[in-house]
């Protein structure tokens, strides 16, 4: 048998669903899906959420579903997340490239003060 159950899981995920919602997880295979998502994630290298000892991959991940450490999300709010990471990873380029270009400028800057003070002397 496994622990915990695929109904104690299917609880934990619903937990946060208000009453009258519809529920993330109506089916063991929502579950089974998203366990084995996250332990193939664990196995290309991933950070583990929860205490690992030796334990194999799915086991890790059923029970960082079971902590909570993990949510399955609907298809919107995967989107909606995906969306949010894709704009911030575009900020994240664009500050990067601002910050190249200022320290190019600067660089530059440096090297023409150094060409006028030996044209001075």
């Amino acid at each position: 048998m496994l622990h915990p159950s695929y109904t104690d899981l299917m609880k934990v995920v619903n937990s946060e669903v208000e009453e009258g919602e519809t529920p993330v997880v109506n089916s063991r295979y929502s579950i089974v899906l998203a366990t084995a998502k996250r332990a193939r994630q664990i196995i290309a290298g991933e950070t583990p959420l929860v205490e690992a000892n030796g334990k194999k991959p799915l086991s890790i991940a059923i029970q960082e579903l079971e902590n909570g450490k993990i949510k399955i999300l609907s298809e919107e709010e995967a989107a909606a997340q995906e969306a949010l990471e894709a704009k911030a990873a575009e900020e994240a380029a664009e500050r990067a490239e601002a910050a190249r270009a200022a320290e190019e400028e600067k660089a530059e800057e440096a090297a023409e003060e150094g060409a006028a003070a030996d044209g001075e002397e």
